[in-house]
Formats: structure tokens, C-alpha cells, sequence
């Protein structure tokens, strides 16, 4: 793997000019594959052969802690356990992670869990970003429940994008959760089936995220639903990830361009699916860490700026 990564596509408002260059860049190179959310072609429902595809990348996979869950925080942090939420007749548990002793208007971050669920290190990386300054909270889309194998993990991912409006709420909810802890200002990230939710969540409620992060999620290219994005978006993608195809990258990019967003793009060559996961068999360091690297960048310059 290139020890550099390819910075696919910037946009405004950081500048007009070089956003051309990087977008035709962009579109000659070839097409590959990417992963996760709301849709190609359809950017409203759940295509044919999604889940056939999740499965396939995730074949022979567990949930391990990768090394990005097991980095310590990078100061004290103060963690519980949360009801940040009620959906229909359910208490919604999630774990929130602060620094120790830090004020109470810290920048808040919904951390969405990959298809594996809520689980131990989804909690680490809660605290990881924690310890950056900001009162991260892991949410739970699964209610209740984690998955130990790959046929587990596809059923619970199938079940919750069957209920679209419930997880719709639990997220508005979870954002709604960090601005009565103090948060002025809130990001949102997610890896794979979390990051295609993450996108989601800054549709969703466009004028309460300020910084949006997409670890392979699934991505909408329909210009009339991408025109309600307000935040800053990052996107990180493996070129060997055979989940969604780099082509739809290239379409999810040039739908922006066109709007004026401001989002920066990333696929890494020779990285293939949830390199950069907290859990399972396929993290390639190298990438993970220069993703990670930019992700803390991104946030520190998006929620922490006055």
C-alpha cells in the first residue's frame, strides 16, 4: 500500500480553484470500490443486494478489538452508562464519555457503532475521542443488543434499516442529549453501517451538526437531498472496498462540487473494507492512522474553533 493517501476531492468554502483540479483528478481515476448508507442507485430505500454485500466484505470476520480500540485516551476520562433516549415504549442506553473534570460546554460528538453494534470497542473509541476534549456519546441502533458473528451482524443491520423512522428519532434524540449537556457545538462520525447513519444524521437535522466524519459509509448522491447538508463533511474510503463502487464516490463528490459543500474526500489506495474498524480481521494500520489523524484534525477545527 502507498504510504500516501490519494486526496480525492476538496470543495468550497476552502477554495474554488483547487477543488476543480482535485475534482478532475477525481474522475480519472479508475473505478474500484467503496462501502455504507443511504443509497445507490435509489437514495431512499434499502437496494437489492446491500446486505449481500456487507456480507461478503465481513465473511469469516469477528469482532475484535482492532488497534484503534486499544489506544489509550489521551488524557482522564470520566465515563457512565446513559438513557440518552426513548423510542416508542423503550429506554434507549448509550455510553457517554467526558473528560475528567472539563466544563460543561464542551463540544459534543454522536459516535455511531459499524454493523457489529454497541459494543466494547465502540466504548474505546468513545473514550479516545474523550480524551481529545469533547463529550462523545456511543449510541445504540440495535437496541440492545451486539453481534459475535457476521450472520448475526447482517440481521441486526437489516432489522434496523427496516426502521428508518424509529432510528431517526433515537439519533435526533441523541443529538438533542449532548445540547442539554452543555454542548454548543456537536460532530457526528461513524464507520461503515455507522457511517452511512452519520451522514443520515447531519441530513437530519442539518442546523444542529457542525462537522459530519464518514468512515465507508453509504452515501446519497441525489443533489435535492444532499442540498440539506450544513456541515463540513469528511469522507474516508479504502480503494479496495468492494461495498459501494468508487464510481459512486465520484457521483456523491461531483453532487457536492455542484451544491458548494464544503467536504474533503479520502481513499486510500490499497485499503480495502472497515480498514480502519474498531473491531474485526481487516484494519490496515497505516491508512487507519492517517484517517484517524485527519478525523481528530477535522473535528479540532470544525467544534473547537471560536
Amino acid at each position: 500500500m502507498s504510504s500516501v493517501p490519494a486526496t480525492l476531492f476538496r470543495t468550497a468554502p476552502l477554495s474554488r480553484a483547487l477543488p476543480r483540479l482535485a475534482f478532475a483528478l477525481l474522475l480519472a481515476l479508475p473505478v474500484l470500490g467503496a462501502c455504507s448508507h443511504a443509497a445507490e442507485p435509489d437514495q431512499t430505500t434499502d437496494e437489492p443486494g446491500y446486505d449481500e454485500r456487507m456480507s461478503r466484505e465481513h465473511a469469516g470476520d469477528q469482532p475484535d478489538a482492532t488497534p484503534a480500540a486499544q489506544e489509550a485516551p489521551a488524557q482522564s476520562v470520566e465515563e457512565e452508562d446513559v438513557v440518552y433516549a426513548r423510542v416508542g415504549d423503550r429506554d434507549v442506553h448509550g455510553f457517554l464519555a467526558r473528560p475528567a473534570g472539563a466544563e460543561d460546554s464542551i463540544p459534543g460528538i454522536v459516535v455511531i457503532h459499524e454493523w457489529w453494534g454497541l459494543n466494547d470497542n465502540i466504548r474505546a473509541m468513545a473514550r479516545r475521542l474523550a480524551g481529545e476534549g469533547y463529550a462523545a456519546l456511543a449510541v445504540d441502533l440495535y437496541q440492545g443488543q451486539a453481534a459475535e458473528t457476521p450472520e448475526k451482524a447482517r440481521e441486526l443491520m437489516s432489522a434496523t434499516n427496516e426502521r428508518t423512522a424509529e432510528v431517526e428519532d433515537n439519533l435526533r434524540q441523541a443529538v438533542k442529549f449532548l445540547q442539554d449537556r452543555g454542548a454548543e457545538r456537536i460532530g457526528v462520525i461513524g464507520w461503515c453501517f455507522g457511517g452511512g447513519w452519520s451522514l443520515q444524521t447531519a441530513l437530519l437535522v442539518p442546523d444542529e451538526i457542525d462537522a459530519t466524519v464518514i468512515y465507508y459509509g453509504r452515501l446519497v448522491t441525489d443533489p435535492d437531498v444532499l442540498a440539506n447538508l450544513q456541515s463540513p463533511l469528511l469522507g474516508i474510503f479504502g480503494e479496495l472496498d468492494q461495498g459501494i463502487p468508487v464510481d459512486t464516490v465520484h457521483e456523491f463528490a461531483s453532487a457536492l462540487d455542484e451544491l458548494g459543500k464544503d467536504v474533503a474526500i479520502q481513499i486510500y489506495p490499497g485499503a480495502d473494507h472497515a480498514f480502519a474498524n474498531p473491531s474485526g480481521s481487516r484494519y490496515q494500520a497505516e491508512a487507519a492512522d492517517d484517517a484517524w489523524a485527519k478525523t481528530l484534525a477535522f473535528f479540532s477545527d470544525n467544534l473547537k474553533r471560536k
